[in-house]
């Protein structure tokens, strides 16, 4: 086991295998391509971003019931803990399943109950509502406002989805809302998108964390202004593999140059069931292609638990194990 981690980009429909897929499919009475496991998973081989999403999107629709949210978040925190994840930040996209008649009540009740069976084992866990960027800012207020009631229920918003042509300034009003409300403020940005979009989320949204952020190396300027301000970036290697935002070879992946330019970069697994691994799984094949010593491995590992949302007091304790050995 690696770890301990935090995992701060993952998205809860992500981690869909495909035999929770086809469970789900079985008990909703919903049709798939296929019900053989190896063949769905041979369908998780992607070209770029929007092939991905295809699939994704096709594949969400066999959550429909609290249940099977629960289900879900269920399967990913006990896999986390098994990959030495003691503090997980998720991702959800409720407009993915509201606009398929599921209640925002289902969704997050489902999901809230997996969080709270994760923490009463043990780990710290919130979820962070995202916004799918391609459906527009009317819509993204349009789900923030139908969440507030569930307030309780996450720590953060999020943007995710189809980056080029969905520019992080179009969200500036939810943005606000969410700022006015408290909560915390992270977006995807340059991953397929240019160093422009990061000086957006930046600037315009007011993030404190840039989900991906490869791209900013393009501008020396960003990354000066990422260094100074000790902005978090949550880098996902096997997904910049799987989706070619990135040399198609993890042993020429920028994260070296990241850490070399004093950047707070940390490890993460984005859509495990569909990149070929979890966090655990990233961190080893980073390791082992990029040849990192115990050091760095310290260092991202830290750099989660910095980058993280949780208490002060827990990051410290974490980093304190950390400093005491607890990295394999």
């Amino acid at each position: 086991m690696m770890g301990p981690t935090a995992e701060l980009h993952v998205h809860i429909e992500g981690t869909l295998e495909p035999e929770l897929l086809v469970r789900l499919a079985r008990r909703n009475g919903i049709d798939l391509p296929t019900y053989d496991v190896d063949e769905l998973r041979a369908t998780y081989a992607f070209t770029r971003l929007q092939d991905f999403l295809d699939v994704y999107e096709a594949n969400t629709a066999v959550l429909r019931t609290e249940e099977d949210f629960a289900e879900l978040g269920d399967m990913y925190f006990r896999r986390a803990a098994a990959a030495g994840v003691v503090r997980a930040e998720v991702f959800f996209d409720p407009q993915a399943h509201v606009r398929r008649g599921v209640p925002i009540e289902a969704v997050v009740g489902g999901l809230g109950a997996a969080v709270d069976a994760a923490r009463s084992r043990g780990m710290s866990a919130d979820l962070i509502l995202c916004f799918l960027r391609d459906l527009g800012p009317e819509a993204a207020m349009e789900i923030f406002e139908a969440a507030l009631p569930l307030r309780d229920r996450f720590i953060g918003v999020g943007l995710d989805s189809t980056e080029v042509g969905y520019p992080p300034s179009l969200f500036r009003d939810v943005y606000a809302r969410a700022a006015a409300e408290g909560l915390h403020r992270v977006a995807h940005a340059g991953e397929e998108g240019g160093p422009d979009y990061v000086w957006e989320a930046l600037d315009v949204l007011g993030v404190e964390r840039i989900d991906h952020g490869n791209r900013a190396l393009e501008d020396p300027a960003l990354v000066a202004r990422l260094r100074d301000d000790g902005v978090a970036l949550t880098v996902c290697p096997l997904s910049n593999l799987a989706l070619r935002t990135a040399p198609p070879e993890l042993s020429a992946h920028p994260l070296p140059v990241m850490l070399e330019e004093g950047l707070l970069v940390s490890i993460h697994s984005d859509d495990p069931a569909y990149f070929g691994g979890y966090v655990d799984d990233n961190l080893r094949q980073v390791r082992d292609a990029l040849r990192l010593d115990d050091e760095t491995m310290r260092r991202l590992a830290e750099n989660s638990f910095v980058s993280s949302f949780a208490p002060r007091a827990q990051v410290e304790g974490w980093i304190s194990q950390i400093r005491a050995g607890a990295v394999g």
